[in-house]
């Protein structure tokens, strides 16, 4: 599990895990592009993959992203780096089918979602849970409101929302909190409510740009904790920070994109290049 010195005079955190089931080749690094090895996939479980995906948005002279060519496998937690206008939002905006590749494949659950009719987007959104850093909860909303609405709106049945809301909210920290409206919360604590509602429909994937850029040191740690938690669960975490303490002491796998390239992509990374 997880040990933590003290975290609040230098940033330095202590995440020690034995989560390790997942058996990566190392990445061949040729000039300003990452390519994969060659030779047949090992691992059957893809979830995510992008097939030399190129995004160019309209009026811009250079891609969002560059002919980017990755897989990502079920049950892996990923932390995708890289300086403002790199290429992060971007590739987060293609798996939740919120924009379309210039040129390439994007699949997500093996479904090339590029091609989905409108209509079926809703329903591949519902694999997909997204935590912002802005939190985005309903003020006018109590806590388990807010986590049951995520509910509501897939048409689950009430028997059901009363089971899952209930559950989640004690998984994330949050029991006896329910009846409580987001201004009542602290920061932390509504980020708690965000992850829950994301995590309550049990996506596969869950999507989480910049979760603690919002939040200090010591509550940083435990949003980290919870996602490391759902990641246990076999759910793919990928995860867009700025955070090098987080990033360095996790040693999950770094995406590092640059200028809309993949420059770095290690089985457990650290935030910068290592010497």
């Amino acid at each position: 599990m997880w040990a933590f010195d003290k975290p609040h005079p230098t940033r330095r955190f202590s995440f020690t895990s034995s989560h390790s089931r997942y058996q990566r080749p190392d990445r061949v690094h040729l000039g300003s592009r990452v390519r994969r090895p060659v030779g047949p996939p090992t691992y059957t479980r893809r979830v995510i993959r992008f097939d030399k995906v190129t995004k160019t948005y309209p009026g811009q002279k250079r891609a969002a992203l560059d002919a980017v060519d990755l897989e990502i496998e079920k049950g892996e937690f990923v932390f995708l780096v890289g300086s403002s206008g790199s290429g992060k939002s971007t590739f987060l905006r293609l798996i939740l089918r919120e924009a379309r590749p210039t040129t390439g494949r994007v699949y997500v659950a093996g479904k090339e979602i590029n091609k989905l009719s409108s209509w079926k987007v809703p329903k591949l959104r519902r694999q997909v849970g997204t935590v912002f850093q802005d939190f985005r909860l309903l003020p006018n909303k109590t806590v388990t409101e807010n986590v049951a609405f995520a509910l509501q709106v897939i048409g689950k049945s009430r028997s059901e929302i009363n089971k899952l809301v209930p559950e989640t909210l004690e998984m994330v920290g949050l029991e006896g909190k329910g009846h409580r409206m987001p201004d009542e919360l602290s920061g932390g604590e509504q980020q708690r409510v965000a992850v829950a509602r994301a995590f309550v429909n049990r996506p596969m994937i869950l999507i989480a740009d910049e979760p603690t850029g919002n939040l200090d040191p010591a509550t940083s740690v435990g949003i980290m904790k919870l996602l490391d938690r759902i990641n246990r669960t076999d759910t793919t975490v990928v995860m867009a920070t700025h955070d090098s303490s987080i990033v360095d002491q996790m040693r999950k796998r770094v995406i590092e994109l640059d200028n809309g390239l993949i420059v770095r992509d290690e089985a457990r990374g650290i935030y910068g290049y290592q010497n």
